[in-house]
């Protein structure tokens, strides 16, 4: 008899995936974590009964993530990850041979050490010498650095009002953030949910609170098939020529120049892509009155 996943998307809306195989679990002091084996994904990550990614396709998520902000910096060589803990993110900044030092900051170290253990294709990352693994508040952290960065990424869990990264969505940190980056700095930062349904709840209202600090943002979006739905991000610069999107023969060329290996989805015409927003998606951008504080 098969086995099933429920999960649920959205209220009155959830899906059943088959279940191959339980490969893992474990249970940290904030969460619980589970490796499964899904007929439609392949191998996933699951944190609290929620996909986070899968070996289908967690490859767009995070190329999508990573690689417009470093590649919109001339010469990115320090950065700073907030969350991040699976490792994927540290694996695409580190694939930048201009990177000196990735300071990666996770508060839960058990599932840190779950995804190093259980991840093959992050073991390069881990095992990185340039990488400065640290178990701890990812606000606090970055607060306190003596040092700023080129790039500074938020790879976290949406703001749930109430929820523990609720306070790394709003305007106050991200003053902080603008105060962490070097002069031509970049910061780029999951929003969310970003398809035609769900755009408004996370992504543009974390659209509107980042342009009252920086004077550039730019928002950006991408079908991901494991969260059934587009997923967003929004990167901001107080330099307003980083936020302007590159054209396709310049990201080709600076992923040619700068990065090792072949990214399996980003290149210049899938880049354009990203930026190519709905109609109404722009509408909404630019009515959008929420700020989050």
């Amino acid at each position: 008899m098969s086995k099933w996943i429920e999960e649920e998307i959205e209220a009155g809306l959830r899906v059943h995936y088959q279940l191959n195989q339980i490969l893992d679990t474990s249970q940290s002091k904030f969460q619980t974590v589970d490796l499964v084996d899904l007929k439609p994904f392949g191998r996933a990550l699951m944190i609290d009964g929620l996909i986070q990614s899968s070996q289908s396709d967690e490859f767009v998520y995070h190329e999508a993530l990573v690689h417009p902000a470093l590649l919109a910096h001339p010469n990115p060589r320090t950065v700073y990850i907030g969350g991040g803990g699976e490792g994927s993110t540290a694996r695409e900044v580190l694939r930048h041979r201009s990177v000196e030092r990735c300071v990666m900051v996770d508060i839960d170290e058990d599932v840190v050490r779950f995804c190093r253990d259980h991840l093959p294709e992050n073991t390069k990352a881990f095992n990185d010498s340039r990488l400065d693994l640290i178990i701890d508040d990812a606000k606090a952290v970055l607060e306190k650095s003596p040092t700023n960065f080129d790039v500074i990424i938020m790879d976290l869990d949406d703001p749930l009002e109430g929820g523990p990264c609720y306070q790394l969505y709003t305007t106050e940190f991200y003053r902080m953030v603008k105060a962490k980056l070097n002069p031509g700095g970049l910061f780029v930062t999951q929003s969310g949910a970003a398809g035609i349904k769900q755009h408004g709840l996370v992504w543009s209202p974390v659209h509107n609170t980042l342009r009252k600090v920086f004077p550039a943002v730019a928002a950006y979006n991408q079908a991901v098939y494991s969260f059934l739905d587009e997923w967003g991000w929004n990167l901001a610069s107080e330099d307003p020529t980083l936020a302007i999107p590159l054209t396709p023969e310049e990201v080709d060329s600076r992923i040619a120049d700068r990065i090792d290996g072949e990214l399996r989805f980003l290149d210049g015409e899938s880049y354009r892509g990203l930026f190519c927003l709905s109609k109404q998606h722009r509408r909404t951008l630019a009515q959008e009155k929420k700020v989050l504080s």
